[in-house]
C-alpha cells in the first residue's frame, strides 16, 4: 500500500486518459499538495466512448439473472476489499473525517444488491387486455451510456447510487468525477474490473469534459449531482438532445422545532443536520424555524452540544474538518456577515479557528434574530452554519420554510403526532425527517422538488430512470379486425348529417 501521507500520481492508462493537462490536488487542512491527475483529452474522450458503447451492447444481451451475479460479484469485492486508501485519499482531497470517508465507502456494496435483484424482479407490466386473443404488456430496455457527473461531498456513494441503477438496467458507464475528489474515484474504480472489460470508464476532468458527455450522440441518459445553476445547465444541454436526466441540485433546508420537542434530542439531532461534513451535504439543515415557547432553550441546548464538536484534520480525532475550498469559505463567510449585518446575533463561531489558521476551517456557527431579507436565508450556503428564525407557532414555521426556491428535504422535531403527520403533508420538499435527519433508504427515492431538482434517484424510480419503456401488443391468433380499413359505407354520413343507405 502507499503511504497515506506522500503525493500520489494517477496516469495509468489502464485506470484513466493521460494526454491532457495535469491538475494538482491540496488537502484543504494543511494546503499540502496530494496528488496530481490528467484531464481527458477529446481524442480520449472519444476513444473511451467507442469501448463503453461496444461494452455495453454485449451487456445488454445478458439476461437479468447474469447481470444481476456480475453486480453481486462487484459488491462482494467492495465488501473484501481494503479500502482505508482510498478513504484516507478521501480525507485528504476533501477534508472529510476519516470515519465518514470509510463509511460512505462500506455502504456502498448494499446499492449493488438492491439494483441487482430489483432488475432481476421487475422488469415491466402485463396488462389487461383491451381485445380478446390479445397480449399487451410493457417492458423496460436500457438507453444505451448513461454519463454519471458527481460532486466532491460524496464523491463515491452518490456515483454508486446512479451508476448501480444504470447498470441493472442494462445500461454501460462513463463516470466524470468532481476535480476535488478525482483522486478517491479512481482508486475505487479499480474494483469494477470485475465487471466486462470497458463497460464503466471514469473521465478525470472540469466541465468542458462534462459537457462533451452530454453533447455527444454515444450517450443517452445523464445523471448530475451538484449546484443549482451547473444543475439547470446540464438539465437544459441534455433537454436539447432530447436525453433524460436525473438532476439533484441541493438546497437549503428547513429544520422544525415545534413545542412539543423533545429538546434534548432535537439539540443532538440539529448538530449532526447543520454541521454533519461541516455542513457540506446537499440534504443539511441551515434554515431553522423554532417555536418561540421552547427558542432560547433549545439555543441553549444546541450551543452546548455543538460546543463538543473537535476542529481538526479529517485524520485527526475530530468532526468538523475544513471546507473543501478557498471559495467555498469565502462564501460561508459573506453570508454570515452579510447575517450580521442586518441583524443577526452570533452564539457561537461566526470565524475563522485561532488554532486552525492554515487551511480553510471555519468554526460551527449559530445565529439567531435571522430574518427573511438575509441572503443566508435564500441562498444555499453549504457550509457549517445555522441560520434561527423565532417563529409564534407550528403554522408560522411551516409557512416559513416552504418560502424557498428550494425543496430538497425538510426536518421536523416533535412529539405531537399531528404535526408530525400534518408536516409530512404541508412541507414543499421531496424528502421529509421527523426526528431523525438525514437518512436515506435504497428503498426510497431520493431528491427534491423546485429548484432542488429533477427525478429521483434510489428505489424503484432511481431504475426507472436509466431504462425506457417498450408497450408490446401480440395477437397470436391473426385476425382481420372490423375497424380496419377501408370502412364500411354505413359507417359515413352525408354532409347533412344524416347517414348513407
Amino acid at each position: 500500500m502507499l503511504d497515506p501521507h506522500q503525493p500520489v500520481y494517477f496516469c495509468n492508462p489502464d485506470l484513466l486518459p493521460a494526454a491532457g493537462r495535469v491538475v494538482s490536488v491540496s488537502d484543504p487542512a494543511t494546503l499540502e499538495p496530494v496528488g496530481r491527475f490528467a484531464e481527458t483529452t477529446d481524442d480520449e474522450i472519444a476513444t473511451v466512448l467507442e469501448r463503453v458503447g461496444t461494452a455495453q451492447k454485449q451487456w445488454a444481451k445478458l439476461d437479468a439473472k447474469t447481470r444481476a451475479t456480475a453486480l453481486h460479484r462487484l459488491a462482494g469485492a467492495i465488501e473484501q476489499a481494503d479500502l482505508k486508501y482510498c478513504a484516507t485519499l478521501m480525507t485528504r482531497e476533501m477534508g472529510k473525517p476519516y470515519p465518514e470517508a470509510i463509511g460512505e465507502i462500506a455502504n456502498c456494496a448494499g446499492i449493488f444488491r438492491y439494483y441487482a435483484e430489483m432488475a432481476r424482479d421487475e422488469a415491466g407490466k402485463v396488462a389487461g387486455t383491451t381485445e380478446a386473443g390479445s397480449f399487451q404488456y410493457a417492458r423496460y430496455e436500457p438507453y444505451g451510456v448513461s454519463v454519471h457527473i458527481m460532486p466532491f461531498n460524496f464523491p463515491v456513494l452518490l456515483m454508486c447510487w446512479t451508476v448501480a441503477a444504470s447498470l441493472a438496467a442494462g445500461n454501460g458507464c462513463i463516470i466524470k468525477p468532481a476535480p476535488a475528489t478525482t483522486l478517491s474515484t479512481l482508486e475505487f474504480m479499480r474494483l469494477f474490473s470485475v465487471l466486462p472489460e470497458g463497460l464503466v470508464a471514469c473521465l478525470p476532468g472540469g466541465a468542458g469534459v462534462a459537457a462533451a458527455l452530454i453533447a455527444s450522440d454515444k450517450t443517452h441518459a445523464v445523471a448530475f449531482t451538484g449546484s443549482v445553476a451547473a444543475g439547470r445547465q446540464v438539465a437544459m444541454e441534455a433537454a436539447a438532445r432530447m436525453k433524460p436526466a436525473v438532476i439533484e441540485a441541493g438546497g437549503s433546508d428547513p429544520l422544525i422545532v415545534t413545542a412539543h420537542a423533545p429538546l434534548d434530542v432535537a439539540a443532538a439531532g440539529a448538530v449532526t443536520a447543520a454541521f454533519h461534513l461541516s455542513g457540506q451535504v446537499c440534504t443539511s439543515a441551515e434554515r431553522f424555524f423554532v417555536v418561540d415557547a421552547v427558542h432560547d432553550a433549545f439555543v441553549a441546548a444546541f450551543r452546548a452540544q455543538a460546543l463538543r464538536l473537535r476542529i481538526g484534520h479529517g485524520l485527526e480525532r475530530s468532526e468538523i474538518g475544513p471546507l473543501v475550498s478557498e471559495a467555498a469559505r469565502a462564501k460561508v463567510i459573506r453570508l454570515v456577515d452579510d447575517a450580521v449585518e442586518k441583524g443577526a446575533t452570533v452564539v457561537l463561531g461566526g470565524r475563522i479557528p485561532p488554532s486552525r489558521p492554515v487551511g480553510w476551517f471555519y468554526e460551527p456557527t449559530i445565529l439567531t434574530g435571522c430574518t427573511p431579507d438575509m441572503a443566508i436565508m435564500r441562498e444555499e450556503c453549504f457550509g457549517p452554519v445555522a441560520a434561527i428564525c423565532r417563529v409564534p407557532d407550528f403554522d408560522a414555521a411551516i409557512e416559513q420554510a416552504n418560502d424557498s426556491p428550494f425543496g430538497l428535504g425538510a426536518s421536523v422535531f416533535t412529539t405531537a403526532l399531528d404535526e408530525a403527520m400534518e408536516a409530512a403533508e404541508r412541507l414543499q420538499s421531496g424528502m421529509v425527517w421527523v426526528n431523525n435527519p438525514l437518512i436515506d433508504n435504497d428503498a426510497l427515492p431520493f431528491g427534491g422538488w423546485k429548484a432542488s431538482g429533477l427525478g429521483r434517484e434510489l428505489g424503484r424510480q432511481g431504475l426507472d430512470a436509466f431504462r425506457r419503456s417498450k408497450m408490446v401488443i401480440i395477437d397470436h391468433k391473426p385476425v382481420v379486425k372490423g375497424w380496419w380499413y377501408p370502412y364500411p359505407d354505413d359507417w359515413f354520413f352525408e354532409a347533412g348529417g344524416r347517414r348513407h343507405a
